[in-house]
């Protein structure tokens, strides 16, 4: 039986759980949980927002018996970030190319409230959905593995790129920010950034989604963040 901590996967906006599988093929000795966040899927009108988000995160580390490291992708890091703080069996929080931000900001906010131009803002709808994802989050991706993540992208609540953070876990957690260097949709500058408020900081020569790009390196980086 395994001594490791869990492993729990947290997609980022647009996404499910099932852009998780690559990864949890190459991490057969991990107990891996996911987690599938309300505020994205295919219809606008059942989108969750931040709040839900959080909820989700939370009841999913509370229903883990025993230690557990939090993987948190992109948007991902705000719920996480949200949820956390007082989550008595996180053992570290890992940021991959996510956002780790403080209280009081909102995913929009990092933008200056100015939505990059591969947002697709459907306002009276209170939904966004992704233009060219393949080039934005898959560029590095094998031709016919990206075919089948489009087809799987979903629309995210506009709620949930506004809302604040009301909480910041990283605060009272470890942490360790994935930098990924050739990424298109959050840019490495952006991430730099944030890194600076984690204790270690790691790089992967990658796109947006080294969980599809390069699984196994990503799942030997989060081995090593298993045991420290």
């Amino acid at each position: 039986m395994s001594t490791l901590p869990s492993l729990l996967l947290v997609h980022g906006a647009w996404h499910g759980p099932w852009c998780w599988e690559q990864l949890i093929d190459e991490l057969p000795d991990v107990d891996v949980q996911t987690v599938a966040l309300p505020s994205s899927g295919g219809d606008p009108g059942a989108l969750g927002d931040l709040r839900d988000d959080a909820a989700a995160v939370g009841e999913a580390v509370a229903g883990i018996d025993g230690p557990v490291v939090v993987v948190a992708h992109s948007y991902g890091g705000m719920p996480v970030t949200e949820a956390l703080g007082t989550a008595g069996n996180v053992r570290r929080l890992v940021y991959l190319c996510a956002f780790q931000m403080e209280v009081g900001d909102s995913l929009l906010s990092s933008v200056r409230d100015t939505a990059p131009w591969w947002w697709e803002v459907h306002e009276p709808e209170g939904y966004v959905a992704a233009a060219e994802p393949e080039r934005v989050f898959y560029g590095d991706v094998e031709p016919e593995l990206r075919r089948r993540a489009v087809g799987q992208i979903g629309l995210q609540s506009l709620a949930s790129i506004s809302q604040p953070l009301t909480r910041a876990a990283w605060h009272m957690l470890p942490s360790t920010y994935v930098i990924c260097t050739a990424d298109d949709a959050l840019s490495p500058l952006a991430q730099e950034v944030m890194s600076r408020r984690a204790q270690e900081v790691r790089r992967l020569d990658t796109s947006h989604s080294p969980f599809l790009s390069r699984p196994a390196e990503l799942a030997a980086l989060l081995g090593e963040e298993l045991v420290r």
